[in-house]
């Protein structure tokens, strides 16, 4: 078929779903790029601008703001529920177990919100600007640019249910976290793309203990997991305290968006065990990695969609949802 001769070999199988992508890139809600140009047409620029501040200081901010986005779309869409502080009617997503004392850009996005609300009063979502933070810091660290569709509305509450249950967590079996995309219209390609995020950021020592100590209940470590690299986790890592103690997602790279991530779970260097199962447990999965591994545009250009994809999970459309003022609390709340 025409559409499989541009495939890698060890693509082919999974190129029906790369296509199925990219027509889910343009739904019929249609959100897009242009949304802002007439009533806001200077946001994308305040975004960016402050964004790049922020990374400027503290580079690990621009795989916290990635990591912020994907949080907010996996909770009833991309819709900002996840920026909500806790108030008489709302019990903050920011309190779950993937999120209390790890989720972490609030200020970052209240900096841009403020921008915004003196630029164009009323006018911007804050899940447009989740949208827009995600893909300016990819692009700040070394990563592909995508246009974002934008014309998101934001929330009228949250699900702390939801950010417990929905989020793919470190410790998920890679059945229970395709699951989860699939839930949410995403497919195997965006989970092996999307988890390519893991080239930039930190990781808490909580996440991965059992790993290095009881992976299977034996009191044995992962057997996938490197000799070397895991005796090197142990000195950070121990197995009771240091909860909070942060090691790079990327042992190579740690600041740099690249194709690093999957080279290393080639090498059983993936740090979570939800790194190395996409090699160990999946073909599919498996050959997806590999591909990665040996092509970084194709990486760039799959995470790229996957971004566009996920953005797209049920957002608040038309007059739906509100706009914020505050992407903290309600508008009824000001």
């Amino acid at each position: 078929m025409a559409s499989s001769m541009g495939c890698l070999l060890v693509l082919c199988l999974v190129c029906p779903l790369l296509l199925a992508g990219t027509v889910r890139a343009n739904p019929w809600y249609s959100l897009f790029p242009q949304f802002y140009d007439h009533s806001c047409p200077k946001a994308k620029e305040i975004v960016q601008s402050i964004v790049a501040q922020a990374v400027a200081q503290e580079t690990r901010m621009a795989a916290s703001l990635v990591r912020l986005h994907f949080h907010d779309c996996f909770v009833k869409g991309c819709d900002a529920s996840v920026l909500l502080d806790n108030s008489s009617s709302i019990v903050s997503e920011k309190g779950s177990n993937p999120n209390l004392n790890s989720l972490r850009g609030f200020e970052v996005v209240d900096q841009i919100k403020v921008a915004l609300e003196t630029a164009c009063p009323g006018t911007v979502s804050c899940a447009d600007i989740l949208a827009l933070a995600a893909r300016d810091s990819t692009v700040l660290v070394g990563g592909p640019y995508w246009d974002v569709p934008l014309g998101r509305r934001d929330s009228l509450g949250a699900s702390i249910q939801g950010s417990n249950n929905d989020i793919p967590a470190p410790n998920n079996t890679l059945p229970t976290i395709i699951t989860k995309f699939k839930r949410l219209g995403l497919n195997v390609v965006d989970v092996v793309a999307l988890s390519g995020g893991h080239t930039i950021g930190l990781s808490r020592c909580t996440s991965f203990r059992q790993r290095l100590y009881n992976q299977s209940g034996n009191g044995l470590a992962d057997s996938t997991l490197d000799v070397s690299y895991a005796a090197q986790l142990r000195q950070g890592c121990p197995r009771s305290g240091g909860d909070n103690n942060l090691f790079p997602l990327d042992v190579a790279t740690s600041t740099k968006f690249d194709n690093f991530y999957f080279k290393n779970i080639l090498a059983g260097r993936g740090l979570l065990s939800s790194d190395e199962i996409l090699l160990t447990k999946s073909a599919e999965t498996a050959a997806l990695v590999k591909a990665y591994a040996d092509d970084v545009h194709l990486f760039f250009q799959h995470f790229a969609q996957s971004m566009v994809n996920m953005g797209n999970i049920m957002p608040l459309t038309g007059s739906q949802g509100e706009i914020r003022k505050n992407c903290r609390t309600l508008n009824n709340y000001h």
